[in-house]
């Protein structure tokens, strides 16, 4: 019988138009012989009305039925629209059923009581809609008999995502999961059901739900939470030993699903670090395409993290040619590779070159003539530049000052430099130099026709230089995982966001400003180690080790944004600041820059760490 059932969909269709036609003829004659008062009468005078009205009475139910398609229907899949088209077709064909017989026995002697009429209509919708019902009933008590090894889960959200999750998995004969309850924090959703589901109770609860249940997998599936919300959410999540998966954000299921129970099954994926760490959604495509489209964009850097995220989202917002320039050339490779085969049509270059070289840089800017460039090449890595101070002046110092006298040169619109919060109050080499890196940016803005500016923002999860790598390596081999404080605190943005607001920023740039982008809730590392391990299934100190090791060379406990005496100016884009320019003196900047110079090659490391601290206020080095 199962198989009959789970056949081809044609068996099916043509199934129920024999059971609609056993119901239509049933509730037609059954109607006749209750509500009149002689059936024998009926037999013997009117037996001609009756059989003629019944074969209207089943002509127009059929025809009304195929007309609303209600054999096209996946009544598996049924919701109240389709109960509701069942019910404008019962409604029209017994309306057309009344009006057809008036016309056929307009001249008869009798009439088709009007009970029959009603009487009849009624018992074939309930006896239609009965069978559809039952039909679904059992399609979906198949498919739960026949799955084995589901694992339990529990569902936080019971709203229209949080329902439609349910639903998707129900109807789903492969999925593997089964939903023992759901929690939400509206209190008005306390007790109720979803299917067979119950809200068991809040967010707080779910430890112990968890617990009881012996649930396996927690599915968050809300649609439209803070970031806040989301990440103390995950935080109780984590503490369980559950599975953490997810449904991606409302809106994409909007944009790109026609159905949302269809697609939920197949969205459901894994936690990412991410999602325990809350970030608000930023909308990517809120700055104008307008902005790059048919511009000719220079990246340098263009191997990095941000260098290569730069790049696509340059080729994607219609670019007329991108050049990619890095001294690096495996990562170089790489996003050339991957451009060439996602932007067939794209006009790229890629160019293995070093911003050291002044002569180098000139020809670039001579051949290609960029009208945008997007300075993101520079050494970052802390303790490294510590032990090296002249490697990062000559790189991030005077590479930059390079492309900038390039690009004024070369008549370049606008300049955008990636510089970082380790700028703010610098405690190491690299934040110093990216500090001097800013001061170049804005006396090159006040002198030059080209729209110079810089875009400062913290850490980017996932990047070369990130601790999450790092993290995600030791718990791999073990541990322990390796924290140098436990009160260190960082500011954390993914790729995308970040490069998608520095692209906002170049838009809305007019020259001088240092942009500071809204980097959410500091997040101490601890928690960030913490939050890895249970993201890898285990238990940290049980399964995973974290040890303190301190803070190294050039580390602080925490990262500042913004100058106490650069202010703050809002913008259009509320993820976005302006720090006010502070007052620098060219002619003194430019002669600090020449001895500098001297110094990398005739001075100590500690005489020009000295000559770094002349140049930048603030800068307290720590190692």
């Amino acid at each position: 019988m199962s198989s009959f059932w789970t056949g081809g969909a044609k068996y099916r269709k043509y199934f129920i138009m024999a059971a609609d036609f056993f119901l239509f003829s049933m509730s037609y004659f059954v109607s006749w012989f209750m509500m009149v008062r002689r059936p024998d009468v009926v037999l013997s005078e009117r037996i001609d009305l009756m059989l003629i009205g019944y074969c209207v009475f089943v002509i127009v139910f059929f025809l009304s039925f195929w007309l609303f398609g209600m054999y096209e229907s996946l009544w598996r899949y049924a919701e109240a629209y389709e109960f509701l088209k069942c019910m404008y077709a019962i409604a029209v064909a017994v309306v057309v059923f009344m009006f057809a017989t008036w016309l056929i026995f307009i001249n008869h002697e009798y009439r088709i009581p009007l009970t029959v009429y009603f009487v009849s209509g009624t018992m074939a919708g309930a006896g239609a809609l009965y069978v559809r019902t039952a039909y679904r009933a059992y399609r979906s008590t198949l498919h739960q008999k026949g799955a084995k090894n589901r694992k339990k889960m529990l569902i936080v959200g019971a709203g229209e995502m949080g329902a439609a999750v349910i639903q998707g998995l129900e109807r789903s004969p492969f999925h593997r999961f089964e939903v023992v309850c759901a929690v939400d924090d509206d209190p008005a959703k306390r007790g109720r059901r979803i299917r067979q589901v119950t809200v068991a109770g809040t967010t707080n609860d779910i430890p112990r739900l968890t617990e009881r249940h012996g649930v396996q997998v927690i599915l968050m599936a809300i649609s439209h939470a803070t970031g806040k919300e989301k990440r103390r959410i995950s935080s109780i999540c984590a503490k369980t030993k559950c599975e953490l998966k997810k449904i991606p954000d409302f809106l994409d299921f909007e944009e790109n699903a026609q159905s949302l129970e269809a697609e939920v099954v197949s969205r459901i994926e894994d936690f990412s670090l991410e999602d325990l760490l809350g970030r608000d959604v930023v909308d990517v495509k809120r700055f104008r395409q307008k902005f790059l489209a048919g511009q000719v964009v220079m990246v340098t850097g263009a191997g990095g993290t941000i260098g290569s995220e730069l790049c696509r989202q340059a080729a994607a917002h219609g670019a007329s040619r991108l050049v990619m320039v890095d001294v690096v050339e495996n990562g170089l490779y790489e996003i050339q590779q991957e451009l060439i085969y996602k932007f067939r049509d794209l006009n790229l270059v890629a160019e293995v070159a070093n911003i050291r070289e002044e002569a180098r840089v000139d020809a670039l800017f001579a051949e290609y003539k960029p009208n945008l460039v997007y300075h993101a090449a520079a050494h970052k890595h802390v303790p490294l530049m510590e032990s090296a101070p002249e490697e990062a002046v000559k790189n991030n110092i005077f590479g930059t000052l390079n492309i900038a006298r390039a690009a004024d040169l070369h008549g370049v619109k606008r300049f955008v430099l990636i510089s970082s919060d380790k700028a703010v109050n610098p405690t190491n080499v690299y934040g110093a130099t990216k500090r001097v890196c800013e001061m170049i940016v804005q006396t090159m803005n006040a002198e030059s026709a080209t729209e110079f500016t810089a875009v400062r923002f913290g850490n980017v999860l996932g990047s070369n230089g990130s601790v999450v790598p790092l993290f995600k390596a030791q718990i791999a081999s073990g541990g322990p995982v390796r924290v140098m404080h436990k009160e260190i605190i960082r500011y954390f943005m993914t790729v995308s966001e970040a490069v998608s607001l520095v692209m906002s920023a170049g838009e809305m740039a007019r020259g001088g400003e240092i942009f500071v982008l809204d980097m959410g809730d500091p997040v101490k590392i601890l928690d960030l180690a913490e939050m890895l391990i249970r993201l890898s299934g285990l238990e940290p100190y049980k399964d995973i080790n974290i040890e303190i090791t301190g803070l190294r060379p050039g580390e602080k406990l925490y990262e500042e944004l913004l100058m106490s005496e650069e202010g703050m100016k809002t913008t259009s884009n509320n993820k976005i600041f302006i720090g006010s320019p502070i007052d620098i003196r060219p002619k003194y900047l430019f002669e600090a820059l020449d001895t500098l110079k001297k110094a990398v090659h005739a001075s100590s490391r500690d005489a020009l760490v000295c000559k770094l601290k002349e140049m930048v206020p603030g800068f307290e080095n720590m190692s």
